[in-house]
């Protein structure tokens, strides 16, 4: 016991932080959720649970909801099984391996309203370069208004998202991949195992609390992916790429609903802790601290 109570000193520091940064807020916003705020005026009063009735039954936060579901669902695919691919490729060590693996890397370093603006440009249906570059090899008839479709806009968004982190991912699985024991492939390998079942029965298996970490820190960047959808479509058109982030932005700064704003993050941090909450225990992954 008084070994603790000699290091209290050192956690103290944390702990206030955390406190102010993190306990502090959330508390706060479950607070203002309970409140008529309009994030302006000096008074407000307290409406109970009404704005938690008022933004479940609003067509645009369920909206909102089914876009993000379908956002998250395309990046944590697209971005896990790419990284995936390209780290059994690029996982061992050479220069070559080691440059690509840093190029991978790059868009990761950019911020995420570079990264939307970049793209804007390159989804532009009459000057951009996806679209310029279909057409020039024949295949006309696929160019799209990437960002303009309402079928496709929310995908197309996705795309990027995932683009921009795969390296990250890259990187956690590489390092998966070089803490396997190698004496366990080359014993795979000498009682005649080929390279998918290599994979199925032994890396597989040993990748599996790398894949729980990409999985749920994607869902929860896929979540957060608010200034990304802000640069790249504002959430039009007609609310196509509308996604949680933005549906309380909006509500916050557009339409001065502080207390409604409020009340759609407590359940945006539900539905993040629930969802991360299944995916750990999908992939049989204990919980890292």
């Amino acid at each position: 016991m008084k070994r603790y109570v000699k290091l209290l000193p050192f956690y103290l520091p944390g702990l206030a932080l955390y406190l102010v940064w993190f306990i502090y807020p959330t508390l706060t916003g479950f607070y203002y959720s309970l409140t008529d705020w309009d994030g302006l005026s000096p008074s407000y009063r307290f409406v109970g649970l009404d704005n938690y009735g008022a933004v479940a039954g609003d067509i645009l936060f369920h909206k909102s909801f089914v876009n993000n579901i379908k956002f998250m669902l395309t990046v944590v695919i697209l971005q896990t099984v790419l990284s995936l691919l390209l780290a059994l490729r690029l996982s061992r060590q050479s220069k070559l391996n080691i440059g690509l693996r840093a190029l991978f890397f790059v868009p990761t370093i950019l911020s995420s309203v570079s990264v939307g603006f970049i793209w804007t440009f390159v989804y532009d249906p009459s000057l951009g370069l996806l679209n310029g570059a279909l057409k020039a090899v024949g295949l006309e008839s696929w160019t799209h208004n990437w960002l303009g479709d309402a079928k496709i806009a929310i995908f197309s968004v996705a795309a990027v998202q995932a683009w921009a982190h795969i390296g990250q991912m890259l990187i956690l699985f590489v390092a998966g991949i070089q803490a396997i024991p190698h004496e366990l492939i080359e014993s795979a390998k000498l009682d005649g195992a080929g390279p998918l079942r290599l994979f199925a029965s032994v890396m597989w298996p040993l990748l599996a609390p790398a894949v729980a970490i990409v999985v749920s820190y994607t869902t929860i960047q896929s979540f957060k992916a608010f200034d990304l959808v802000f640069t790249m479509t504002g959430g039009g058109p007609n609310y196509a790429t509308e996604i949680l982030s933005t549906y309380i932005y909006n509500s916050a700064f557009m339409n001065y609903t502080f207390g409604k704003a409020s009340t759609a993050s407590v359940y945006f941090l539900v539905l993040i802790s629930l969802m991360t909450y299944l995916q750990f225990r999908a992939l049989r992954t204990e919980r890292i601290s």
